[in-house]
């Protein structure tokens, strides 16, 4: 039998990394099993750069998870030295009635947050790379920006090695069982003990956590990188901000400016529209038909956006229901076994704050974070 570790954590993409970091930082003897390599693309939590935000629109609950998580983005570039966020200012654009504007609004208001509202006028007037409609309003957010997201898994897997954790990479877990006061964890060529149990599944969450009672849905979702026509110099950080663009459809988009030169130019993609998929089953190859959806969408909010298609890559969201999501002790095993998953597109810029709270969860039994709105039970019943 393998050494009896105090935590297991199954998966070390961007949650599961930062839970092996805040355990063994706390002292705990960790073992994490990811099924692929370290920091790899076969999940989520890669293509270069994740939005974060402050005056979020899903919901206000989410702000001071947000702010948590601000702390310890710095903590952690300078435990590394690392490049993890660049904060380059960021604006939420549609209709003033828009989820995007409206909720964003609403989250700055209810907790005080630094703002603007800009008019079509003055967004022009601001950036002027971006060609609002007349009707249409954006919040500005000088503390929005960007995170690396491979980065960001490197340095919390550097720092949990640090700390002793034991990380097995091409190693995925295959199943677990309660055992003695703990868990027992089984994968192709070992057995693992511990006390508890992390389960940061990603993608994954439908075939590890049939048992969670969560309707999850996984969805394909596509990043595409254009170089704009004129050249990147307009889209350089300070001159074009990051941002989410909300039509009159409802139909939203997200970009950022060009942080990694003209090689790669500026990325963009759809945030949702995507295709129902399993990690087994996604279509890798990025078609031309996605490319002209998105270039067509594009031209029509900033026209110099699509001017030279550069590449696309593909990434998977693991949906719930209402698109909240799950961070909670599992309701069968509450003794022994925490889950993070259901991230449903917009759970990277948390991924610090998520580590420190599955830390408390997995240690503890509780935390101090506001983790309400997260819990399984709301779900049990919830339509597929």
């Amino acid at each position: 039998m393998s050494p009896t570790y105090d935590v297991i954590v199954i998966g070390l993409g961007g949650m599961g990394s930062a839970a092996a970091h805040h355990l063994s930082a706390r002292g705990a003897r960790v073992l994490g099993l990811e099924r692929f390599g370290p920091v790899h693309n076969r999940g989520s939590s890669h293509g270069g750069s994740r939005i974060t935000r402050q005056s979020y629109f899903e919901d206000p609950a989410y702000v001071p998870l947000l702010l948590r998580a601000y702390e310890l983005y710095d903590e952690l570039e300078r435990a590394t030295g690392r490049e993890i966020a660049t904060l380059c200012g960021g604006v939420m654009v549609g209709r003033p009635d828009s989820r995007t504007v409206a909720g964003s609004l609403r989250s700055a208001t209810e907790w005080d947050l630094p703002h603007e509202m800009l008019d079509a006028a003055d967004i022009r007037r601001r950036f002027p790379t971006l060609t609002p409609d007349d009707d249409e309003v954006a919040l500005y957010e000088d503390r929005a920006g960007l995170v690396r997201p491979e980065n960001t898994v490197a340095a919390h897997l550097q720092l949990a090695t640090r700390r002793g954790a034991d990380l097995h990479y091409d190693e995925p877990m295959t199943r677990w069982e309660p055992y003695r006061d703990g868990v027992r964890v089984h994968t192709a060529d070992n057995t693992y003990t511990a006390g508890q149990l992390v389960i940061c599944p990603g993608a994954w969450a439908p075939e590890l956590l049939t048992d969670l009672g969560v309707p999850f849905t996984i969805e394909r979702q596509i990043m595409y990188w254009f170089r704009p026509t004129g050249g990147v110099r307009p889209f350089l950080p300070g001159n074009h901000p990051v941002y989410i663009w909300e039509d009159a459809a409802g139909v939203q988009v997200y970009g950022f400016p060009a942080i990694d030169g003209p090689e790669l130019g500026a990325k963009v993609a759809f945030f949702r529209k995507g295709v129902v998929c399993t990690p087994e089953t996604i279509d890798r190859t990025v078609h031309e038909h996605e490319v002209r959806a998105m270039a067509d969408h594009m031209s029509r909010c900033i026209p110099a956006l699509p001017g030279t298609f550069l590449k696309a890559a593909t990434c998977m969201y693991s949906n719930t229901p209402d698109e909240h999501f799950v961070l909670a002790r599992h309701p069968a095993h509450p003794d022994c076994v925490t889950v993070a998953c259901g991230f449903s597109g917009h759970g990277f810029k948390f991924v610090p704050v998520v580590g420190e709270i599955v830390a408390d969860l997995a240690l503890t039994g509780t935390t101090g974070h506001p983790i309400g709105l997260f819990d399984p039970h709301r779900l049990a019943a919830a339509p597929a």
